[in-house]
């Protein structure tokens, strides 16, 4: 209790510093998708990207060099998330580390891929969520992926997915849910959803969704989270009632 207060103290100086102009202008550019907030979701990104920055540790790997671009940029996108919950967050508590690749790079064990087939050996990776443990991108792709904002593809986001849904412990594809009856209600949306994604890959049917969600409800969930904020109008079309659980969830609305 004693060093939850202090940890709530610490943020909230930190809330209060100046955010930096330069910081601003690097959100600007390289965070479209931050231009949709108004003046208190933008006032509220930043509060928490300030936070994020003095919590978390950046380290580079495979030679990144890790500056102020690399880390506002990620930070910004992961903060995204984070706005509807409202100023005084706690910004992804359970992650102390953010390790950057230049690029894409070389991973061991498995893969399950939509089909059910596993790889075996090294592949190449993006990013990874560790329950628990670091955050990992590839900046490349963290940086081409947020600049276009409407693909529905976008490491930083589907990586801090993973994150979030490891608030509540197991990453299972259901993050942590304010009452029963919010897990009811998504669980039902949810897992209609996800068999409908694997029946549409398995008859190799176009879906709006990523068919790397088809791998398990924990994708699921990341691929669906980067789709609501990059193609929100047309998930809420084509997929209302995941459209609002993911509202209802981030208290924000992509598609107007």
């Amino acid at each position: 209790m004693i060093f939850d207060w202090f940890r709530r103290r610490r943020q909230a100086e930190v809330r209060a510093r100046p955010f930096p102009p330069a910081w601003r202008e690097l959100i600007a550019r390289n965070v479209p998708l931050a231009a949709r907030l108004d003046e208190a979701g933008r006032a509220a990104l930043e509060g928490l990207v300030a936070v994020f920055l003095e919590d978390k540790g950046f380290e580079g790997c495979g030679g990144q060099v890790v500056d102020d671009e690399v880390r506002v940029t990620i930070a910004a996108q992961a903060c995204l998330f984070l706005v509807g919950r409202g100023p005084d967050t706690d910004p992804f508590p359970r992650v102390r580390t953010v390790l950057v690749y230049p690029s894409a790079w070389l991973g061991h064990g498995k893969r399950l891929q939509p089909d059910g087939t596993v790889i075996e050996g090294g592949g190449a990776h993006l990013g990874e969520a560790w329950s628990g443990g670091p955050v990992i991108v590839a900046w490349d792709d963290a940086r081409s992926g947020v600049r276009d904002g409407k693909d529905g593809q976008n490491v930083v986001l589907h990586e801090f997915a993973h994150a979030l849904d490891a608030e509540d412990g197991p990453v299972d594809g259901a993050p942590r849910l304010p009452s029963r009856v919010r897990y009811v209600a998504w669980a039902g949306v949810f897992s209609d959803e996800y068999r409908q994604l694997v029946a549409a890959v398995h008859a190799d049917h176009h879906t709006v969704l990523d068919p790397y969600g088809a791998t398990s409800p924990a994708e699921f969930f990341a691929v669906v989270t980067e789709t609501f904020f990059e193609k929100g109008e047309q998930l809420k079309r084509r997929h209302p009632a995941l459209y609002e659980q993911l509202r209802t969830y981030f208290g924000q609305d992509p598609a107007g």
